[in-house]
């Protein structure tokens, strides 16, 4: 059984119907497959309708289930070879941020994403995902890395944020992720970025400034949380609905902004219902941006690269 939303109760209800039919034809031996097939057709109906009308404040909340695929699962099913790298040289490892080197479809690769875990115990262990100090200065080790050796980078967004407690601040958390943005901007190999679950503000955007941007259907990607935004501006997180449709936190909004380059469709009813299939269409994409931008030189990566995040904000503008 999945995990269901608070939107989703008519579809748990129908796929409680649905699977104590089968369980039902399967020990009591009754011929009950046609009554079965009818209601997965108003199932796959009814997730359809749903997930096509999704608002921004619902579609937060798909990106942030806890069956959607992290970076981990993107990492297990694209990347061969793979050899995890630990340790920013300066302070300690940060769970919250994983990478390392490994082979994809043939290329070698640089791997880097935030990771929230699965469960309480990889929940606490990468910190949900919110990366310190060290977090962001292993990130710019690997990235020096991979551009002293002409590898490609592929980043997996998946955030609510940048650790904001005392003693990251103490460790320099705003200059380790603006040099971190810095490092984007300056290696001289393809650069590619996955927006896979929550893209959330620096945090976010410190693995995220590159060539090529991808982002799911269902993810968000914003400066700030819903409920964050709402506590500024209104005092009161319960607004989070509200400003998330200010925002213009979604895929959609943010392509026709030119924030992102591509959106990769989910499975009917998220990436957490097929993670073979989103973890293979995202895999496909990477592998189109990756052999387009392979044929580049590398100052010529460079300077579209910043010239990409320098025009940004300025549509519509005359």
């Amino acid at each position: 059984m999945h995990n269901f939303l608070d939107f989703e109760k008519p579809i748990a209800e129908l796929e409680g119907k649905i699977a104590e039919l089968r369980h039902l034809s399967s020990s009591d031996e009754m011929n009950i497959a046609e009554e079965v097939t009818k209601l997965q057709i108003k199932l796959d109906k009814m997730l359809r309708t749903t997930y096509q009308k999704l608002t921004p404040w619902q579609k937060t909340k798909v990106a942030r289930h806890p069956d959607r695929p992290h970076t981990v699962d993107y990492i297990s099913g694209l990347i061969e070879d793979f050899t995890l790298m630990a340790g920013d040289r300066l302070f300690a490892e940060d769970a919250a941020i994983t990478g390392g080197i490994g082979r994809f479809r043939g290329h070698s690769v640089m791997v880097i994403g935030n990771e929230k875990g699965h469960d309480t115990d990889s929940r606490i262990k990468h910190n949900f995902g919110s990366a310190r100090p060290e977090g962001y200065r292993k990130a710019q080790r690997l990235m020096n890395m991979a551009d002293r050796f002409k590898l490609p980078v592929i980043t997996f967004v998946d955030t609510s944020g940048a650790y904001p407690g005392i003693d990251a601040e103490e460790r320099g958390q705003a200059e380790a992720i603006a040099r971190s943005i810095e490092t984007c901007l300056s290696i001289k190999t393809p650069l590619i970025c996955v927006v896979i679950g929550e893209g959330g503000s620096g945090g976010a955007i410190a693995i995220a400034t590159g060539n090529h941007i991808l982002m799911l259907e269902h993810a968000v990607y914003s400066v700030i949380s819903p409920e964050g935004c709402a506590s500024i501006l209104w005092r009161n997180s319960d607004n989070a609905e509200d400003a998330a449709e200010a925002m213009k936190v979604t895929a959609q909004d943010l392509k026709n902004l030119d924030v992102i380059d591509d959106i990769i469709t989910e499975p009917m009813g998220g990436a957490h219902r097929e993670p073979e299939i989103i973890i293979k269409d995202v895999g496909d994409a990477i592998e189109k941006a990756l052999l387009e931008l392979s044929k580049e030189d590398g100052g010529v990566l460079r300077a579209k690269r910043r010239e990409k995040f320098l025009a940004m904000g300025k549509k519509g503008l005359s």
